[in-house]
């Protein structure tokens, strides 16, 4: 029996989320359809982070565990396997590797690195539709950067909790949270990008604290508004819930 570690990659917009759940599509119900045809064995896969419907991923991590007997078997032809299985769904195995047998995917994980995507700009969003959140107007990143600031440390973020999570305790430490524009498209088009890292994050924080922001970028809030929502500890006195489609697990880091 040996245990692999899987880097994955996906498109979010054409599942229920990661979770495998009756009736709908889900990235989990597709790689381990992939994993039965090719060794026909009934898998189950733990993963690092579940993502929510139609968010994306470019390094989800998961694991699992394949009883091959003896026959050789290396990461790159594991990987290849279960990519041409996969076809035609959005999913792609990056890497497949041998690991420890104490390793897990999710319970090993020290941080987590999230990307969230606005587009800025009065013309629709073409190429990227459905991989980005499209705002009209433009918005103030150097406000926004600066709000995010007040989010960075260990606190309660009950106003950026989902009503319907299930994590014991509302404290989170986030790490890094950083606020750039770049140019989008080259006739005024801006993307502006907004990333997080910490060791784990309550279901929609991301979302809701990018929800908030937006409010920063859009002059509706002060910097200062967000150190007040935090304060709140309230869901009530946080922004609106961004659109699942600008976000991105972007990398997990392992010790």
């Amino acid at each position: 029996m040996q245990r692999w570690k899987l880097t994955i990659e996906y498109q979010g917009g054409s599942f229920c989320g990661w979770q495998r759940q009756d009736g709908v599509p889900s990235v989990q119900q597709s790689v381990e359809e992939a994993l039965w045809k090719f060794c026909q064995q009934d898998i189950r896969l733990y993963v690092a982070g579940r993502t929510d419907s139609g968010v994306h991923a470019l390094g989800q991590v998961a694991h699992f565990d394949l009883d091959y007997n003896d026959r050789p078997l290396s990461g790159a032809d594991l990987a290849k396997a279960i990519n041409a299985h996969l076809k035609p769904h959005p999913v792609s195995i990056l890497k497949a590797e041998n690991v420890a047998d104490d390793f897990h995917a999710r319970f090993g994980a020290v941080n987590k690195l999230y990307r969230y995507r606005i587009i800025t700009r009065k013309a629709p969003i073409g190429v990227e539709h459905g991989l980005v959140w499209h705002i009209r107007r433009p918005l103030n990143a150097p406000a926004m950067q600066e709000a995010a600031q007040y989010l960075i440390g260990h606190h309660d973020f009950t106003t950026f909790r989902d009503s319907q999570c299930q994590a014991k305790s509302p404290l989170k430490t986030l790490n890094r949270l950083d606020v750039t524009s770049i140019n989008y498209d080259g006739c005024g088009g801006q993307e502006i990008r907004i990333e997080a890292e910490g060791r784990s994050f309550l279901h929609h924080q991301m979302r809701n604290m990018v929800g908030s922001l937006a409010l920063v970028g859009q002059e509706k809030w002060t910097p200062a508004d967000i150190k007040r929502a935090l304060e709140a500890r309230d869901r009530a006195a946080g922004g609106p819930t961004a659109p699942p489609e600008g976000l991105y697990l972007v990398r997990i880091d392992y010790a």
